[in-house]
């Protein structure tokens, strides 16, 4: 899942000691779509410093790391944040058409972004499993859903994402190719020891596999189990929460599922017009797939009303004059941290 910049569509059937040839398949329109689009990148990346700076400051000013979700969230804001970092560089990257920050910032950078991606996916994952388990085993999973747990998960997510980014931070580096310097997978990387087509491909899956098949099929199911278990009982907000968890689903499936369609049928086509219109699709994706890290953690942490207490009570605080305009719930006010999360979602 790269971001990189193709100028032609290589042959990859060189020695490690030849630049890959160029085909006649040229794709330097789609360069210039991607350079135009990435634009967007740098709204995107304010945005989301903006977005989840703001969680942060609600949850060190009004909450306490004592429960399973702030623990889970904090973590997911972070992963995003780190994600995101990596887009002015590949911004940048994309509109230069060139790699100018040097071989050690394009593995940095490479990594960064995997671990990022990786690790977001995970959390946003175990956040869903978390309030699966709060809603369908709410008497008995406050037994299970300690510090520790909380902690141990958090673990197991980065030890998982640092693994998986073993394999860029292997092939992921700089080359020359017609003089222009390039950040991405090395298409003529021959290393003694490693099988390096192996590993090339074996990215794709585990990313198909492990970053979306399995979150989503753990997503939905926790999601089919969390609106069964709503439906069934005396909830008076049941349908708002029903279309919560459908909107939450749905917005999953929108931006994930066609940048990984377009990413494989790229990968699979043969002949160059089918490259060119995935390369295009790819790239009109892939910005459908970054706008998903900058709105996932606000939306999941703004649509309870607690956290929309405290952002109303920041705004009171910093603007004493739309006191008279703004409402802030009393119980925002005395009760600053949340020993259950029955009533986030």
């Amino acid at each position: 899942m790269a971001t990189e910049t193709i100028t032609y569509d290589y042959n990859y059937e060189t020695s490690s000691d030849e630049e890959p040839h160029a085909s006649p398949c040229n794709l330097s329109n789609v360069n210039y779509l991607g350079a135009q689009l990435s634009i967007l990148y740098y709204f995107m990346f304010v945005l989301s410093v903006c977005g989840n700076g703001l969680v942060l400051v609600i949850i060190h000013r009004f909450e306490k790391l004592t429960t399973v979700t702030n623990i889970l969230l904090l973590n997911l804001v972070v992963s995003s944040l780190i994600f995101m970092s990596s887009l002015p560089f590949w911004g940048v990257y994309l509109q230069l058409s060139y790699w100018s920050f040097g071989e050690a910032m394009c593995r940095i950078v490479g990594t960064v972004y995997y671990l990022g991606f990786y690790s977001s996916v995970l959390f946003l994952t175990l956040l869903t499993f978390d309030r699966h388990l709060a809603v369908v085993y709410s008497l008995t999973a406050s037994q299970v859903r300690g510090r520790s747990y909380a902690v141990i998960s958090c673990v197991v997510v980065w030890l998982v994402s640092g693994l998986a980014c073993i394999r860029p931070m292997i092939i992921h580096t700089t080359f020359k190719f017609l003089n222009t310097t390039y950040c991405q997978d090395y298409p003529a990387l021959n290393l003694t020891s490693i099988d390096v087509g192996l590993l090339r491909k074996s990215g794709f899956y585990i990313q198909l596999i492990l970053f979306l098949i399995f979150p989503l099929a753990v997503i939905i199911y926790c999601y089919v189990r969390i609106a069964i278990t709503v439906m069934t009982s005396k909830i008076v907000t049941k349908f708002k929460t029903v279309r919560l968890i459908f909107v939450i689903v749905l917005m999953f499936f929108t931006c994930w599922t066609p940048y990984n369609i377009a990413l494989m049928m790229q990968d699979k086509a043969s002949e160059c017009e089918q490259k060119k219109k995935w390369a295009y699709a790819l790239e009109v994706t892939r910005v459908m797939a970054y706008t998903y890290f900058c709105i996932s953690p606000i939306f999941y942490t703004f649509v309870g009303k607690k956290f929309q207490n405290y952002f109303r009570q920041l705004l009171v605080n910093r603007f004493p004059q739309l006191k008279k305009h703004v409402s802030v719930s009393q119980q925002s006010r005395t009760n600053m941290s949340t020993k259950s999360t029955r009533n986030e979602l």
